[in-house]
């Protein structure tokens, strides 16, 4: 899982069958900061977030691919979660201890 933001959406004239109804958006990886890490990752989402909104998504495709009930299909992303607020100089193991 990792924590994004969304840059955008994603058009495309063609695509899989299994895409058919699926928001694909583009996610852009960024630390707690909200700086960039890494490369931007297609994402489905359900969800419906907004541009620039924070999201956590999972690259777990096989929770994707039945997500989209097609097991033959090439999803890999997904978002999982909208972020509401990210505590700074935190950690996800702290904040669950407090």
């Amino acid at each position: 899982m990792l924590l994004a933001r969304v840059e955008g959406n994603l058009t495309a004239t063609r695509k899989h069958p299994s895409f058919e109804g699926w928001r694909l958006v583009i996610c852009q990886p960024i630390g707690r900061d909200g700086s960039p890490e890494g490369v931007p990752q297609v994402a489905i989402d359900s969800l419906g977030a907004g541009m620039h909104q924070r999201v956590v998504i999972s690259s777990d495709g096989a929770a994707a691919r039945r997500a989209v009930g097609d097991e033959k299909s090439p999803v890999r992303w997904i978002i999982i979660g909208v972020v509401d607020e990210v505590t700074p100089g935190t950690t996800a193991l702290q904040d669950a201890k407090e």
